[in-house]
Formats: C-alpha cells, structure tokens, sequence
C-alpha cells in the first residue's frame, strides 16, 4: 500500500520516494495524502481546507506553496556559497528527486540550478577553511557577542563550547556524528561551518541553528515595550539586540532545567560533563573541547543518571512521561489539552508560577517554563534559574510575581535578566579570585 510520511516538527508531509531523511522519532505515516494534512492541521485544531484559506489570506501563499519556496531560496544559498554538486544541493535542501529540484528551481528563478550558479559572483563566494560555509542570515541589531555570552554560559562541556567570537557544538545526523561552528561574518549574517557526514536534509540543520541563536526572530517590539519598564529598562537598552536563545532539544533543555537547578555554575558543569562522557557518544580527533555528542534518549536511563551524580527525584523528573513536553503537567491526562484555559493563546505558555515554598523535582511549573523557554514560547519565564533569581534580586523583585509586569515579552525579558545574571555572578567570582 501506498503511505505518505509527514513531518510533524515541519508540517511537510512526502510522497513516497521521497529522499529527506527526517528523524525517525519526528515521522508519522499515513496512507493518503489528505490523511497527513488533515492530521499536520489538526495539531492546531483548524480543518485542511480552512488552515490553506488562513495561508492564502495572510501570507497570499498555501503551506506547500511557502515550503517549495523555502527549500528552492535555500538551494539558491548553496548554489551560490558552496561547491556541493547539483544533486547534493537538491536532496540537502529537502527535494525528493532531481527533477523536481529542476522545475522548482525553473518555477521560481526562471533559470536552470546550472545556470544560477554559472551566474554567481566568484569575488562573493565564502571560502571554506574545512566544511561547508553558509551564510546565515539574521535581523537587524542583532547582537552576536551577547548571544554568545549566553550561549557560553549554560554550554554543555564536551558538546559545546564558546571559543573567542565563536560558538561551536557537536550534533548527531541519522547516528552520526558532526560538528557545527558559528562566527562573525558580514553585514546581516554570521558565518556557519557545518561539518556533516552527509548532506540530505541539511536545510532542517540550518534552520535548527537559527533557532537555537535566535537570529531569525525579530524582537524590535518587545524591546520597545521592556526598554521603557523602569527597572529592566537600563538592562534592555545596553543590549538592545539579544535574542533568547534556544535548545538543540528538548532533551537537552530538560537535563540542563533539572541539573542546574540546584547546583552552582561550577557544580552544574561538572554533573553535565560526567553525564555526557558517560552516556554521550565520543568523537575522536575534534579541536578544542569537543568530545562527546549529547546523548540519546534511550542512554539516558535511570542508572545513567544516577551514575553522573543526579539525585533521585532529578531521575524522576527526566524519566517522567510528559518529561519532553513543556504543556505538560503533573495532573494532566492524556487527552487533556494545554489551551483548556479561556485565555490561552498560540504562544503563551503556563501562567502558574512556580511554587517557591517547595523543592520537589516533580514534572512541576518551574520545569515547564525553562523548557518552554528553550523552545521558542515568547511568554516562558523559567523562574527557577538562579542568574535570573539573581538578577531579580538585585532589582528587589520577587520571582513569583515578576513575569507579570513584563507580558506578553517575558522570554525576551527573562533573556535579559539572565544576561545581567551572569554577568554580575562573573564580575563577582573575579573579585573573589
């Protein structure tokens, strides 16, 4: 029987034969085509037909409208940056076939993937020192030294690291390993050198990256609304351009929310570092301080856990079923639906704060919203994290409280303070030295 694979972290479903290799755990199969869109669809809770009419409406384009687009401007990218064969660039940028590829790129730019790259301007061509180098574009004001300072701060020894001006991790592609790196590059774009063991799909990877440094988002009107609060104010104006950055995923987002919790910088870092070269996959040969890829899930057990120095409840709560999923909670059935709130909107996230008189580890609030904040929810406020406790304390405010002055903008806001966290946790730590 005919089965149509969709992708539900991209809302793209294949035809069969199709070569994107997306993650295994991200695939859903279904026997018609109808059948894929109408479930992708169904997530938001909006019929097939009405979600194509919203698209048309809004953005003048239906859903596979707007996905051909976006893999044909990518193969564009890689057609003018790189020196990937034709067939590499189609299936990197998610075509099934070369034909395709050919009359989508005919469709869209009027001209043959040959003819665009006899086209391209040699003098503007990045030259790759090792890997493939590609533009990644980002909006304007963003400002890349702070991102990174942030990054560098809740880096995962042996999976990431912050060298100088760049930022550098290991990821696994299909259960092999590669290794990202992120620099300054020019006017309106940093500079990405990817090293992958292959290049299907590895417009999935790009994207992925600008999610994880923020650098797509444009958060022009939350940092008009917080630069004129008179206390986070002074914070957001010396840092007009920082982004909340995200999570490579929610696995990675859930170990780091549960291990930093309750341990200092230096503590937290040295229970990751055990978990990782105990659980992680080593990658020989790499510079710097890579060594290891985050684990897999299913090396995350409890007795890898407990082995690298998690406490029991910690265990639980990265064990816990819903342990992925920041509209989880603890009471919440199976069917039970994260919107049930009169008030809830496609971007908020939980408004519960978290219980401050407890410090149970239980898949509770405080878990939620720092998972929520790695995953991109504009209205997260992980009140839990101690720079930003520390940053709210110096401003005299309460933790419990705090995210209500600042919404709809509380991510962007909590990116701030725990900026200012940090900071001020550095300036402190080299005094004492």
């Amino acid at each position: 029987m005919t089965t149509y694979s969709a992708v539900v972290t991209t809302g793209i479903y294949c035809r069969p034969g199709c070569g994107a290799r997306p993650l295994a755990r991200n695939t859903r199969t279904y026997e018609h085509p109808a059948a894929a869109e109408a479930a992708l669809a169904g997530r938001m809770g909006l019929s097939p037909r009405h979600l194509r009419r919203l698209f048309l409406r809004h953005l003048g384009a239906t859903p596979d409208q707007l996905a051909r687009s976006r893999r044909a401007h990518f193969a564009r990218r890689l057609l003018d940056d790189t020196d990937l064969t034709v067939l590499d660039v189609a299936f990197a940028s998610g075509f099934g076939s070369l034909r395709q590829f050919n009359r989508i790129m005919r469709e869209t730019f009027r001209a043959s993937p040959t003819d665009l790259r006899d086209r391209r301007h040699r003098a503007d061509r990045l030259a790759a020192d090792g890997g493939l180098a590609l533009r990644l574009p980002h909006v304007p004001g963003y400002d890349w030294p702070a991102v990174l300072r942030l990054l560098a701060a809740r880096a995962v020894p042996g999976v990431e690291e912050a060298d100088g001006d760049t930022y550098r991790r290991t990821i696994t592609v299909d259960g092999a390993p590669g290794v990202l790196e992120v620099s300054p590059g020019g006017d309106g774009f940093l500079l990405l050198r990817a090293h992958l063991p292959y290049w299907e799909g590895l417009i999935h990877v790009v994207g992925q990256v600008g999610r994880v440094l923020g650098a797509d988002l444009d958060q022009a009107a939350g940092v008009a609304a917080l630069s004129a609060d008179p206390l986070l104010g002074p914070l957001v104006r010396g840092r007009p351009g920082l982004a909340v950055p995200g999570a490579w995923t929610a696995l990675e987002a859930a170990v780091q929310a549960v291990v930093r919790r309750r341990r200092t910088p230096t503590e937290a870092a040295t229970v990751l570092k055990a978990l990782v070269t105990g659980a992680g996959t080593v990658v020989p040969g790499l510079r710097g301080g890579l060594t290891h890829t985050f684990p897999e899930p299913a090396a995350l057990t409890p007795a890898a856990l407990s082995h690298a120095g998690l406490a029991d409840d910690e265990v639980s709560a990265l064990t816990a079923p819903a342990a992925l999923d920041p509209d989880a909670s603890p009471d919440a059935s199976p069917d039970a639906s994260p919107d049930a709130s009169p008030d809830a909107s496609p971007d908020a996230s939980p408004d519960a704060s978290p219980d401050a008189s407890t410090d149970t580890l239980s898949y509770d609030d405080d878990l939620r919203q720092d998972l929520a904040f790695r995953l991109g929810r504009r209205a997260a406020f992980p009140a839990g994290d101690p720079d930003l406790r520390a940053a709210l304390a110096c401003l005299g405010l309460d933790p419990a409280t705090a995210a209500d002055r600042w919404r709809p903008w509380q991510a962007l806001a909590a990116a701030h303070l725990m900026a200012h966290g940090a900071s001020a946790d550095r300036v402190a730590r080299q005094a004492r030295a």
